[in-house]
């Protein structure tokens, strides 16, 4: 058994160097955003089409709603614009206003400040604003269908007649979605829904069809009498959603089918016009064994396959694509061999040709980071792990590769979005002490420019852990291990501190800011814990072999990987290895359940929030790393907690949302009812109308969250 410590980083933020003694934090003031502790984060910053300017949404008093900001490029003296909330916006062509949403309505204001006028009202629930090529139309979604507003006459037109409502009243959870829509599917992210032509004629809609995906009932206890909410809910092996893509002609309102392959086992990862006018198509299969990209001919609607890739080991994946800067070659990103490597495929070749190194990922924070082209400097900006798993720095590449520059030297996090005349990024940035905060730095390197401060001063008045990194060696494995390490910053080495794992998951050891859930971790250290992560298999970072370990093995070897853990901890002389808890959520859940369960007497205690314990009703999604139980039954049947109820002997806390449509309210209740079959003890917390995301709403998070703590501080006695 090896548990030598082979490496150890320390990072330290200015935040952590606070007075000897702050004030102590609580569950009512973490659950609180009025103000928030942690600031209001900026979102979204977007170039003015001339370079000058950037706008971006915030709130610099640190409360929940947002309203559009302005800075120049120089990064001085950011201006607010709007007074009453903001949503979607745009920047007009000619940079000297922006069209954004706000209370069901559209807005335009000068960038220069002003009054607002209001250019269109009348139809809800308005979402993703676009402007034409041409500057003429705006474009949005309404109700599943696309709507345009011809800006010269003031008039709305709907584009599209294709929605079918959802059957659901209820309105709650992740599937409540219309029947037909133009939109995203259920799991697609952050994926633009449509997109305009560069000349403005033609635009590409995805087309979601989920009325042959089967009803499932969800009970709805809160109103007069007790009610149903029928949602669109497949599970693995069932026909998913329909989704596909149509070319919408703006002059006549005709819509033409592109009809792709197999749209209901194939999901479209992303689509994008090329300046002369091509469309780009990247599909992936929903078990992510397969990837196409796709060009089409829009004026005769023929899909051409440029690419396809084959690997039946594959999990989630982590990939994007990209129309090279020099506007004719595709440039995506791909596990083809050890790593996510960044590559460029010139059409009718075949084999693309890899620009980075073998030697680290070309990935985001948590998933896919769409490389950006710089034209005017014939260079790449792309995110990757060459920093270490726990960093996401910004860096250059030429256009034909060579040796990366990183451009961004603090430690943590980026998101960058590059300016029209390549000279300015836009970023924004967060590690493990500091939130999210927009800088602006000259896209060749150099200092950053601080443009937003958004925690209250009160957030510098807490005395924050100390965070490390640490790696050791696996308990039977030939694997290097990695855990974020959470300690108080007056660590006295002559005592024992009881440990907590959590929130456990994969791509948990990360340099960033991680919200609710980072200061649940804080409260937890200065209640006298040491926190612990470990980026257990599937993780991102170390190696293909790694990520695919967990392909149908969760509550498996991910468990060994924390054991691992343990095994660490037992040479740290101030860390209680008697006195271990774990937490997580949805399949941090599951790691919680299955842990108690497979390796009773390992963890005192475990609050299991939303455990997927029934793989059979896992979602139609999972199938990327379950497969389908006709094809890989065995799988379901190891998946399956009921079968080692028997074993709990350690204390359990379950959490689950009654409305929670991701993992199955009543999953946890079938598994409830067999521990109270078997004259187990345990413990049930539930929220009536919360759904997968159980914190949500703040009256839930501050019952179930002091819950949690309770729970520990019961069990483990810090």
């Amino acid at each position: 058994m090896r548990t030598i410590a082979i490496g150890s980083i320390v990072v330290l933020s200015t935040a952590t160097l606070l007075v000897a003694q702050g004030p102590q934090l609580t569950v009512d003031r973490i659950v609180s955003t009025a103000p928030s502790l942690a600031g209001t984060a900026p979102l979204s910053p977007t170039w003015s089409p001339d370079s000058r300017r950037v706008a971006f949404l915030w709130n610099d008093q640190a409360r929940p709603n947002r309203d559009l900001w302005i800075v120049d490029a120089t990064g001085t003296a950011p201006r607010q614009l709007t007074r009453q909330g903001a949503g979607d916006f745009v920047w007009s062509t000619d940079s000297r206003s922006l069209y954004y949403l706000d209370d069901n309505e559209i807005w335009r204001i000068d960038a220069d400040g002003g009054q607002a006028t209001q250019l269109a009202g009348g139809v809800s629930g308005k979402s993703d604003l676009t402007l034409s090529p041409d500057g003429t139309r705006l474009g949005f979604l309404a109700a599943g269908d696309l709507w345009l507003f011809d800006l010269a006459t003031g008039q709305a037109r709907q584009a599209t007649h294709l929605a079918v409502a959802a059957k659901s009243a209820v309105g709650l959870g992740t599937y409540f979605k219309p029947d037909v829509e133009v939109g995203q599917y259920v799991w697609g992210g952050g994926m633009a829904p449509y997109a305009w032509a560069p000349d403005g004629k033609q635009i590409a809609i995805q087309v979601v069809d989920r009325r042959e995906v089967r009803l499932v009932p969800f009970p709805y206890y809160l109103g007069d009498e007790t009610s149903v909410s029928l949602l669109r809910r497949g599970y693995p092996g069932d026909r998913n959603e329909s989704r596909n893509l149509s070319l919408l002609e703006v002059a006549t309102g005709a819509i033409r089918p592109l009809n792709l392959d197999d749209p209901t086992a194939v999901q479209i990862i992303g689509f994008e016009w090329s300046p002369s006018g091509t469309l780009l198509i990247d599909r992936e299969s929903d078990t992510a064994e397969d990837r196409w990209l796709l060009l089409v001919n829009p004026a005769t609607r023929e899909v051409k396959e440029v690419w396809h890739d084959h690997r039946a080991t594959r999990i989630y994946n982590a990939v994007s694509s990209t129309w090279h800067p020099n506007g004719t070659d595709i440039l995506f990103i791909s596990d083809l061999d050890d790593r996510y490597r960044m590559y460029v495929l010139t059409p009718g070749t075949q084999q693309p040709r890899p620009l980075t190194g073998a030697g680290f990922d070309v990935t985001g924070d948590r998933g896919a980071f769409t490389p950006i082209g710089n034209r005017p400097t014939k260079s790449i900006v792309f995110l990757s792990t060459e920093g270490g798993p726990a960093e996401r720095p910004v860096y250059q590449i030429g256009w034909d590769g060579g040796a990366p520059k990183r451009l961004t030297r603090r430690p943590g996090v980026y998101t960058p979005t590059l300016s029209p005349d390549g000279a300015t990024l836009a970023l924004l940035h967060s590690d493990d002490v500091s939130p999210p905060e927009l800088y602006l730095m000259n896209a060749t390197g150099g200092p950053e420019r601080q443009v937003t401060r958004s925690p209250p001063a009160e957030y510098a008045t807490y005395q924050w852990a100390t965070v490390r990194y640490q790696t050791f060696e696996h308990k039977s494995e030939p694997y290097t291990l990695h855990a974020r390490i959470l300690e108080p910053p007056n660590l006295d080495r002559s005592k024992k501190y009881p440990v907590i794992f959590g929130p456990v998951y994969s791509n948990t050891v990360r340099n960033h800011w991680s919200g609710l859930y980072g200061l649940v971790q804080q409260l937890l250290v200065q209640r006298g814990y040491l926190v612990v992560q470990v980026d257990v298999r599937g993780s991102t970072g170390y190696g293909r072999e790694f990520r695919e370990k967990f392909l149908m093995d969760w509550g498996g070897g991910d468990l060994d990987d924390l054991e691992s853990a343990v095994d660490y901890l037992k040479t740290v002389p101030y860390a209680d290895t008697n006195r271990l808890g774990i937490w997580g959520s949805s399949y941090g859940g599951t790691l919680t359940v299955f842990m108690l369960l497979k390796k009773p007497g390992l963890f005192k205690a475990g609050v299991a929030g939303a455990p997927a314990t029934n793989p059979h009703f896992f979602g139609s999604d999972d199938v990327a790393i379950a497969r389908r139980p006709a094809t890989n039954p065995e799988a379901f049947e190891r998946g399956n907690a009921l079968q080692y109820a028997k074993n709990l002997k350690d204390h359990l806390l379950i959490i689950h949302g009654m409305q929670d449509d991701v993992v199955p309210f009543k999953t946890s209740v079938a598994f409830a009812d067999e521990l109270i079959k078997l004259g187990k003890d345990f413990d049930f917390a539930f929220a009536p109308a919360a759904t997968h995301g159980w914190t949500q709403r703040d009256y839930y998070a501050r019952f179930l969250l002091t819950k949690l703590v309770n729970h520990f501080d019961r069990y483990l006695a810090p």
